[in-house]
């Protein structure tokens, strides 16, 4: 979960949300792997908010298999170093569909 007054930043744009990728269309294997290098790239070029749209599944439930798989993805132990929290996006951004990824400073030097 991303703190609550860094969520509001990010919902209020405060905090800019700097890249978006969208996972629409792609298989388990294929959003994954495209997760893991989108949210290394983002925190290498100092992101520190960025927007992953799932989708919310076939029939716009919010049971996906890619809305239900992208927290677990989130929290695995490679990506620990680099996300600071996950929470769902605000409605303009998404909803359900969609989910604001907090990343970590990149430490200097």
């Amino acid at each position: 979960m991303i703190e609550p007054n860094r969520h509001h930043r990010i919902v209020r744009e405060r905090d800019p949300i700097a890249a978006r990728l969208d996972l629409h269309g792609l298989t388990y294997d294929a959003a994954r792997a495209r997760l893991d290098g989108f949210l290394l790239q983002a925190w290498h070029e100092g992101h520190r908010a960025v927007l992953v749209i799932t989708g919310k599944g076939s029939r716009g439930t919010g049971d996906g298999t890619l809305r239900r798989a992208a927290p677990e993805w989130l929290a695995a132990p490679h990506l620990r170093s680099i996300v600071a929290g996950v929470s769902e996006a605000h409605r303009r951004h998404g909803g359900g569909g969609a989910l604001y990824v907090a990343l970590k400073r990149k430490a200097r030097g």
